[in-house]
């Protein structure tokens, strides 16, 4: 449907748990704006092959229709929180989320990690209570478990109707008029039962004062029993809304078509323009991007919101970093399907082609100047990791390259190379997020993967003091190869590393050969008896002897290393290991769940209290383990109905002795063999 010059363009969000109906919302919306058939008509969202499998998105998923003459851009977004890192960039470019809820007040908490992060961003949001056709219990008892969720009041703007306990209508209270649901059709209005005409009248009272605390006229107008007018009521609702000081509330069912077009409606008079978003991201006139995702032949796209003025096939864009490139093709985006166009008006979401050097959470300026983002999104920590490498070793570079588009186009994953373990570690928010990852490796790129978990980075050191003495002597023909040197090696507080000092007097080991030992002490403390790093431990220089001929600093550096072998295995190493600072969230009632999960980890809990300003929720800090952390994730989130999270920091080194000592060391390759 082509776009209607003389309206506006606009954004929406769909944002809730997963499996509230998000996707069968936008589907619901599609159908009653004739964007898609009513009947048979081709799914527009949850398009790639791992969402169909999964049944839930796992990505953010581009619609739009056109309703009474104003286009309509949708971003529906993932539920599970392992999924949810494109939304720190998408959410702030729309102009209004709409929160799908279940009717369910044992989901209720569900919601709270979205409505709090729409406080934070500070968007406009509405509540959507979806899939009414199966609702059971009270309304009141809903809206009673829905209240702590949301930073701001809940107001219902409807109360459903019911024939014993099926939902077959609402009454809309700001317009006071009764609605009866009609499958297929819009609703149909009728007058307001007689039944229900008290219920109507107490329920628009309460949400005048809901509002009322916010208008100072208003509650005057309730407080004189005066009348407030109905263009009066609605132009609180609105203002109230967009400055996100109240939540409306509205109900309805997306699989049957029940409540849509009121939503619709709704949204038209409602939602702010496109100049409010842009003033929060801080663009004059430029594109600010959702997301990128390479497209085969297509190469790389940039689907990005329109701010300021129209952007054409061709313009010029300047990135944040100064760099400069063209438009090279635009695409209106339709699920999967995209649709070359020659331009993109105001406040509309497209595909960007050819901006190679284009990322995520950035402003492609149509001026000559770079636009820098306002607030940038916030970076989601990764909680969950594999180590990687190539199944054919002949598609190790393949690997590298695919990994990387990869990384690019998902901002909850991280890329690193641990040196140490000489292993390649793909991070992420949970288990399923990094099976979606090697899943979409494989079907893009064809390259297959095999997985291991991350070495633990252990430590080595002593606890006793001693003193060695090595000599370094070879000979081979012409010069050999001559440094004796003594060292005193102690033990040195967690944390103090590595410390050396000469106490070399009458030139025993001459000063230009000093540099040397210490190089060589350094090379002895990169493994330990025990296969694993040397430190927290000072080596002093003592003594030493040369040879006039045949002493060099290579053979004082051997030397040097000799001697901390020897040292080491004198004094015996025991095994350090990393001990991180963790910050757990939890909903309250799971919270002694997590810390019994805790402790079963070795964990010390290290105090509780009250998440700040999230009712209903602990915080929990603890010390933990490295090597006990790898699964963490999938366990608190089992155990908060997929809603926790933490946040861990390295803290400090421990001693780790007995059985678990035996099998790290054993991983390292360092263990005796058994006796037969």
């Amino acid at each position: 449907m082509p776009i209607q010059s003389a309206g506006s363009v606009r954004a929406l969000a769909l944002a809730g748990p997963t499996n509230s109906g998000k996707t069968t919302l936008l589907q619901a919306l599609l159908a009653a704006t004739g964007a898609v058939s009513r009947t048979g008509g081709e799914m527009v969202g949850d398009a790639s092959p791992e969402a169909r499998a999964r049944g839930h998105s796992v990505e953010l998923n581009l619609a739009g229709f056109d309703f009474m003459g104003d286009h309509y851009q949708v971003v529906d977004c993932p539920g599970s929180l392992e999924f949810c890192a494109d939304l720190d960039r998408a959410l702030p470019a729309v102009d209004l989320a709409v929160v799908v809820a279940e009717p369910d007040p044992a989901k209720a908490a569900l919601l709270q990690p979205t409505l709090r992060e729409l406080e934070r961003m500070n968007i406009p949001r509405a509540l959507f209570i979806n899939k009414m056709d199966q609702a059971r219990g009270s309304l009141q008892g809903l809206l009673d478990a829905l209240a702590p969720v949301s930073g701001a009041p809940l107001v219902a703007r409807q109360i459903p109707t019911f024939e014993g306990e099926k939902a077959t209508g609402y009454i809309d209270l700001a317009l006071e008029r009764c609605f009866v649901y009609r499958p297929g059709e819009p609703s149909q209005q009728i007058d307001i039962p007689s039944g229900l005409q008290q219920a109507e009248a107490d329920a628009r009272f309460h949400m005048l004062e809901l509002i009322a605390d916010f208008d100072d006229e208003l509650l005057e107008q309730l407080l004189s029993d005066v009348t407030p007018s109905r263009d009066a009521v609605f132009a609180d609702l609105v203002k109230e809304m967009n400055e996100g000081l109240i939540v409306p509330v509205f109900f309805g069912s997306a699989a049957n078509g029940f409540g849509i077009r009121r939503l619709l409606k709704t949204l038209r008079h409602e939602t702010p323009g496109p100049e409010r978003a842009a003033e929060r991201l801080g663009v004059e006139a430029g594109a600010y991007v959702l997301k990128t995702a390479h497209a085969g032949q297509s190469g790389k796209l940039a689907y990005a919101r329109v701010f300021g003025q129209p952007l054409a096939d061709g313009a010029e864009l300047t990135l944040s970093g100064g760099e400069h490139s063209r438009a090279g093709g635009l695409f209106a985006v339709q699920g999967a399907n995209l649709k070359k166009i020659a331009s993109a008006p105001v406040g509309d979401i497209c595909a960007i082609g050819k901006v190679e050097q284009a990322h995520a959470g950035e402003i492609l300026s149509l001026t000559s100047k770079p636009q820098s983002v306002r607030a940038a999104a916030q970076v989601r920590r990764p909680l969950f990791a594999v180590a990687l490498s190539a199944k054919n070793h002949k598609d190790d570079v393949r690997l590298s390259s695919s990994l990387a588009k990869l990384v690019e186009e998902d901002p909850g994953l991280l890329l690193t190379h641990d040196q140490e373990a000489k292993q390649v570690l793909l991070a992420g928010q949970g288990e399923g997020h990094l099976r979606l990852a090697l899943e979409r490796l494989k079907r893009r790129y064809g390259v297959e993967i095999d997985t291991d978990q991350p070495r633990t980075p252990y430590r080595e050191t002593i606890q006793k003091a001693v003193t060695q003495r090595a000599r370094h002597k070879k000979q081979s023909g012409g010069h050999g190869q001559f440094a004796d040197v003594t060292i005193e090696v102690k033990p040195l507080p967690r944390g103090s590393g590595f410390v050396f000092q000469s106490r070399i007097v009458g030139g025993a080991v001459p000063k230009q050969w000093v540099p040397a030992v210490e190089a060589g002490l350094r090379d002895g403390l990169v493994k330990g008896p025990l296969g694993f790093p040397v430190t927290d431990l000072e080596v002093a220089l003592t003594d030493g002897m040369t040879h006039p001929v045949d002493s060099s600093e290579m053979a004082f550096r051997t030397a040097g290393r000799l001697a901390l072998e020897e040292a080491l295995e004198a004094a015996g190493t025991i095994l350090l290991e990393p001990i991180e600072r963790l910050v757990v969230y939890s909903p309250s009632p799971a919270a002694s769940n997590v810390t019994s999960a805790l402790t079963a980890r070795r964990g010390q809990i290290l105090g509780l209290s009250p998440r700040e300003d999230w009712r209903g929720w602990e915080r929990i800090e603890a010390y933990l383990p490295q090597s006990e952390r790898q699964d963490l994730i999938a366990e608190i989130r089992g155990l908060t109905q997929g809603l926790g999270a933490f946040e861990a920091d390295f803290d400090h080194m421990a001693e780790l002795h007995g059985r678990l000592a035996e099998v790290a060391a054993q991983a390292a390759g360092k263990a005796q063999a058994p006796a037969h």
